[in-house]
């Protein structure tokens, strides 16, 4: 099969709400199976620090009115890590979070990245809080707060659930319990992983 015929990238979408344990897979993702992890939120972040970015100010802008970004400089990020990168194998972690994210994820990346796999973490509310709450006392992340995760489990039920039903929908989730230790949450999904062809 030709280059042309063939996506150069494999993509794994990391999905779950808040405090699901997305981020400790994604580490060990990285190490064992050599798949380079990108965070939409950790990419808009960094960009909006960059004084000579074309897209600083307006994500300033939506950051600090609560908003979501523009999905074609999400798009635009990912993809210019993808191609800065040695890697043609991507874990995307927080992205896609509602149905704009994904169309526009659609209407970007075809040609450019194909969705091999969706890992969606599923974890009860509860231990989501109490987890993030944890997480809160040492990681100075002002979001981890009670007030704050109440409003982002609601986003997450009511946004980023359609777009987990979207991928059922066309056989491409694997819905793991996150509700166990993350060395039985690994197990899990090494095998998925390892079934993969990419």
């Amino acid at each position: 099969m030709s280059n042309d015929s063939k996506p150069p990238y494999s993509v794994v979408f990391v999905l779950g709400g808040p405090g699901a344990g997305k981020g400790t897979q994604c580490e060990r993702i990285q190490q064992e199976f050599g798949f380079k992890h990108l965070s939409a939120g950790d990419l808009l972040r960094e960009e909006r620090l960059h004084a000579d970015s074309e897209f600083g100010a307006v994500i300033e802008k939506h950051i600090k009115d609560g908003s979501i970004v523009p999905v074609k400089i999400t798009c635009s990020l990912l993809r210019r890590e993808m191609e800065k990168s040695q890697s043609n194998n991507f874990l995307i972690d927080g992205f896609p979070r509602n149905r704009d994210n994904l169309d526009g994820w659609n209407g970007e990346m075809p040609g450019v990245a194909e969705v091999k796999r969706v890992l969606f973490f599923d974890c009860p509310d509860q231990v989501c809080v109490d987890r993030c709450i944890k997480r809160g006392l040492t990681s100075g992340r002002a979001d981890d707060n009670a007030d704050s995760l109440k409003n982002r489990i609601i986003t997450y039920r009511e946004s980023t659930m359609p777009i987990i039903d979207h991928y059922k929908s066309i056989n491409l989730v694997s819905t793991i319990d996150g509700n166990r230790s993350s060395s039985e949450v690994f197990e899990d999904v090494k095998k998925i992983l390892s079934s993969l062809d990419c």
